[in-house]
């Protein structure tokens, strides 16, 4: 029998509404004085106020902190922690994407008064619990949500992450109504991360188990069967609660059987460029997955029978090209830039970054096939496109 183990979320709660409904997770984790830690731009949008509102009629008024931004620095962590801590929060809550949920994670660990933030980055170093944590995601990409990662941005470049079963939260709410309003470029690419996290856990080299497999099976079904529909149609209800359903099991998925190369060669995009996560794991992907193809053609061609019905016949190999293909056709569809040149990176760059994605062998050796820095640097060269 394979020996693995497999963690996750105490409880998922999946409805239309639900983020309506969290007094009574609240009630169950003894939260009275919740911190709700979110984005401006949600804010902005009117997202939070019906949210907000059914805290307040059940007698839960929260405290909103809702200075998140994208790849979160170590200042916004802070000034969250600062302001829960003086208020006396016994609970926190996130609505809003990765970065939101990433913040709280870290502030409800930090609000256990054990650690400092510094002391918690790496695997399995948060030593002194957390207080109560729900997460609502309102993208569907990150899948932070059921993940126990949280990643900060430690300097100009440069992130840490901190890893701990800790961060896994009590309970977390999927309601697809919180992800309407979505513009359809972000529903693009942080759909194509979703994908990316359930085909990169499918073929992780280290913890791959059964059920982490069918799940990222089931997310690669759900997420490419609807994200066309979500990013022509917003208001689709249902290609919406499938992409969030797709995105909290890929998470679940790669919570499990960690992520590899795209994620390993997307960090420095990110750094370096300000390029979006998803749309820096898109430009990769095919070039990633072209390199991996002679050492993962059986896993590419389970996949590429998930994403169409096209590659139910022929070879391994050219099953998996029909993975590849079947993908770069799909970003192109989705009207998501192709190439490094299209998003200005200098060309010159190319090998400064393959020895900085060289620096994530955490993630690099769950890759089917060993990457060196000439074979980053190939990938690379290969994703550029048009050369200057």
């Amino acid at each position: 029998m394979l020996a693995f183990e497999f963690d996750t979320v105490p409880k998922i709660h999946c409805a239309s509404g639900s983020a309506l409904l969290l007094a009574q997770h609240c009630r169950a984790l003894d939260i009275s004085r919740p911190l709700l830690v979110t984005d401006p731009g949600l804010v902005s949008i009117g997202l939070l106020a019906p949210v907000l509102a059914a805290l307040q009629r059940e007698d839960l008024p929260a405290l909103v902190f809702d200075q998140v931004c994208e790849d979160p620095p170590e200042s916004t962590v802070l000034a969250a922690f600062a302001r829960a801590r003086d208020a006396g929060v016994d609970g926190v809550i996130a609505v809003g994407g990765g970065s939101s949920m990433d913040v709280a994670k870290v502030v409800a660990v930090l609000l256990a008064g054990v650690q400092s933030l510094p002391e918690l980055y790496g695997l399995d170093q948060v030593k002194g619990g957390r207080l109560p944590l729900i997460l609502v995601p309102t993208t569907a990409g990150t899948g932070s949500e059921v993940t126990p990662v949280a990643v900060i941005t430690t300097g100009e470049t440069t992130k840490a992450g901190v890893s701990s079963a800790l961060l896994l939260p009590d309970v977390a709410v999927l309601d697809p109504e919180l992800t309407l309003s979505l513009p359809p470029a972000i529903t693009a690419m942080t759909g194509v991360d979703a994908m990316v996290h359930a085909i990169e856990a499918y073929t992780s080299k280290h913890k791959k188990n059964p059920i982490s497999d069918n799940l990222a099976r089931q997310a690669l079904r759900l997420l490419s069967g609807s994200i066309r529909q979500a990013v022509k149609n917003g208001h689709d209800r249902s290609a919406r609660a499938n992409m969030l359903l797709g995105a909290c099991l890929a998470g679940q998925s790669f919570a499990n059987a960690p992520v590899a190369a795209v994620h390993a060669l997307a960090y420095p995009l990110g750094g370096h460029y300000h390029i979006p996560h998803g749309l820096s794991n898109s430009l990769v992907l095919p070039s990633v997955l072209e390199f991996n193809a002679p050492a993962a053609a059986p896993l590419y061609a389970d996949l590429a029978q998930v994403l169409s019905q096209d590659a139910l016949s022929g070879s391994e190999e050219a099953r998996a090209a029909q993975l590849v293909s079947g993908l770069r056709t799909l970003i192109e569809e989705l009207q998501l830039p192709a190439t490094l040149a299209a998003l200005n990176v200098p060309y010159n760059d190319l090998d400064m970054l393959a020895a900085e994605a060289m620096q994530q062998q955490r993630l690099l050796t769950n890759n089917p096939r060993e990457v060196t820095e000439a074979d980053a640097l190939a990938i690379y060269r290969a994703a550029y496109g048009e050369l200057p």
